[in-house]
């Protein structure tokens, strides 16, 4: 939808380079690597300082592409940060990883209150609702759960998916493996891959919600913010 657009000027820096200022901030991350599939990225991170890793260009998702970038270094813990959220936070990175390592779960996600109807009924925000102890139950593009005796006029309590990931590497590596499974194929959502195959999700609860860039407007909105 937007040709080129990690690289597009966001007040005079590249918009991969804010992704990357922001997560080194981090306090729980040994190292932070940008995974890429084309040579003048590459070239384009390294000039403000970036370590990257070469990829292959065929990796179906996100999910496999930083498997292949991880899996010859030695670590515990991999977080999949999406290189189009300029404004990530920071805070939010460092809790993944200290969930992913004091509940041990395999897959290690975040979600946020919905606030608006037009999110509830929207198929491009991904919906999630989860068990008593955090873990997801289910993601859908759908409207869930259902309020049957009201319909969906009431967004209260429903949470949307934000899509960064913390995984053990192993069950990363692991998981990559798996053919795509029915759910996964129905909904256009790779997460549903890991609870079709019985594995748990745990989902944190943020305030914030990192604005993705996906169209020029997208970059507009996130330098008027930038620059207020």
């Amino acid at each position: 939808r937007f040709p080129g657009k990690i690289l597009a000027d966001l007040c005079g820096k590249p918009l991969i380079q804010h992704v990357w200022e922001r997560v080194r901030t981090c306090s729980r991350l040994s190292d932070l690597l940008i995974a890429c599939d084309e040579t003048h990225v590459a070239e384009r991170c390294g000039a403000f300082g970036a370590k990257t890793v070469m990829t292959r260009p065929d990796h179906p998702s996100g999910s496999d592409r930083i498997a292949e970038a991880v899996e010859k270094i030695a670590c515990d813990i991999v977080v999949n940060v999406q290189g189009d959220e300029p404004l990530i936070e920071p805070a939010l990175v460092d809790a993944l990883v200290r969930e992913a390592e004091q509940s041990g779960a395999p897959m290690v996600t975040a979600m946020a209150r919905i606030k608006k109807i037009e999110d509830l009924k929207d198929p491009n925000v991904v919906k999630v609702v989860c068990n008593t102890q955090g873990d997801a139950l289910y993601f859908s593009r759908s409207p869930i759960p259902y309020r049957r005796d009201a319909g969906v006029a009431d967004p209260s309590g429903r949470f949307r998916h934000l899509g960064i990931y913390a995984y053990q590497k192993s069950f990363l590596l692991e998981y990559c493996r798996w053919p795509k499974s029915f759910l996964e194929t129905e909904e256009k959502l790779e997460q549903l891959r890991v609870l079709e195959a019985g594995h748990r999700i745990r989902c944190v609860i943020t305030g914030t919600e990192a604005i993705g860039v996906d169209t020029p407007e997208d970059l507009d909105r996130v330098a008027r913010i930038l620059k207020g």
